[in-house]
């Protein structure tokens, strides 16, 4: 697993096709795209460690946001057409008053400048035909914003959010809401689940590295599920596991453990409520 601090001005899968490349990987995968514009963190799996990568779906994010005050886009960010500008008559802290509104649940509706799918095509290609369709607003849940910045016509802000939450949408809402319309004027990932941006690294930083020094920027194939229990199992029960059998695990909780062999990481498994360890994703261990 490769924790990429990506670019600005690169999508994830040129990202996630040039990291490959570069660890001369058979299989890769990427757990959540970001935007061309966006940078940060981005975690990828290379190999066996693919078999994991939906597990960050429905993690929870952080970014850092700079929103952009007075200027509406039609993709509600920087790279969208100016739709209109309005005077900015808004002070610092009127700005805070109005985020407090933005915390907890509330509703969004999705950006016609989204991948989105209506009738199996992606709203993003409708828009770019002109063709604005009806989308119904979803819940999110924004568990924390923070005013990091403020200059008097641009803020900066720190959001930790549930996943489907559009920080785009959530800077043209802020806009809505004081009046003067705004655009995300710049977008950085830093957060997903317990993966943190401190522990990500660059193209240039894994480009700077002999090839066969590369894979010490690698993080461990369970790096994705260190918030689900470990489990150890001696020989004989990672052989029945690794053979689909299950065994008994009486007197534990129902739940998913990652589990661990002499050899280690073994892949994952869930304890059903009667007692039985059943193994549910495994690795190749050969």
């Amino acid at each position: 697993m490769l924790l990429l601090d990506k670019p600005p001005g690169m999508s994830s899968n040129a990202a996630l096709q040039k990291a490959r490349w570069l660890f001369n990987a058979e299989k890769a995968g990427h757990t959540g795209t970001l935007d061309p514009m966006a940078t940060g963190l981005l975690p990828l799996c290379f190999g066996e460690a693919t078999k994991f990568s939906s597990t960050l779906l429905d993690a929870d994010k952080t970014y850092e946001a700079t929103v952009k005050l007075g200027i509406v886009t039609d993709t509600c960010d920087a790279e969208g057409r100016m739709l209109a500008t309005h005077p900015v008559n808004v002070n610092e802290a009127g700005v805070r008053a109005v985020l407090s509104r933005f915390t907890g649940a509330i509703e969004q509706v999705p950006p016609m400048h989204s991948a989105l799918k209506r009738d199996g095509v992606p709203l993003y290609e409708l828009a770019r035909k002109g063709i604005e369709v009806e989308r119904a607003a979803r819940q999110v849940t924004i568990h924390a914003i923070e005013l990091l910045a403020w200059r008097g016509d641009s803020f900066d802000l720190r959001v930790a959010c549930s996943k489907g939450t559009y920080i785009r949408t959530l800077a043209a809402d802020i806009g809505s809401a004081l009046g003067c319309g705004a655009h995300l004027a710049a977008l950085r990932r830093t957060r997903v689940g317990s993966l943190d941006i401190a522990q990500a690294v660059t193209l240039e930083t894994i480009e700077a590295k002999a090839g066969e020094l590369r894979d010490s920027l690698l993080q461990p194939t369970d790096a994705l599920l260190v918030d689900i229990p470990a489990m150890h199992l001696n020989h004989l029960e990672a052989a029945r596991i690794l053979q689909g059998q299950p065994i008994r695990r009486d007197g534990m909780p129902s739940s998913q453990v990652r589990l661990f062999a002499t050899q280690g990481f073994i892949g994952l498994g869930e304890v059903s409520e009667d007692g039985w360890l059943k193994p549910k994703r495994l690795i190749a261990t050969v």
